[in-house]
């Protein structure tokens, strides 16, 4: 795997940051494409639906899911 890609995002009004590597990236990207989000909209909906995980994480776990068919979190309705 490459080296990590650092993307910023605004989360409940404080600016952080997640460090992915390329490929998670990409299978996120192409989930906020299926689900119509932009990488924001992807981010903040992983955040609600994160729990007590912290948000790479909860990013790589999304990811490997979505590669392995688990479409659960297209269902999940977050607030």
């Amino acid at each position: 795997m490459s080296g990590l890609i650092k993307r910023s995002v605004l989360l409940s009004g404080h600016a952080t940051s997640v460090a992915l590597e390329p490929e998670f990236w990409a299978i996120l990207d192409a989930i906020g494409a299926e689900l119509s989000l932009s990488r924001a909209g992807l981010m903040i909906r992983v955040d609600a639906w994160r729990g007590r995980r912290p948000l790479a994480s909860s990013c790589r776990v999304l990811a490997l899911q979505w590669a392995g068919g688990d479409r659960s979190f297209a269902e999940e309705k977050t607030s």
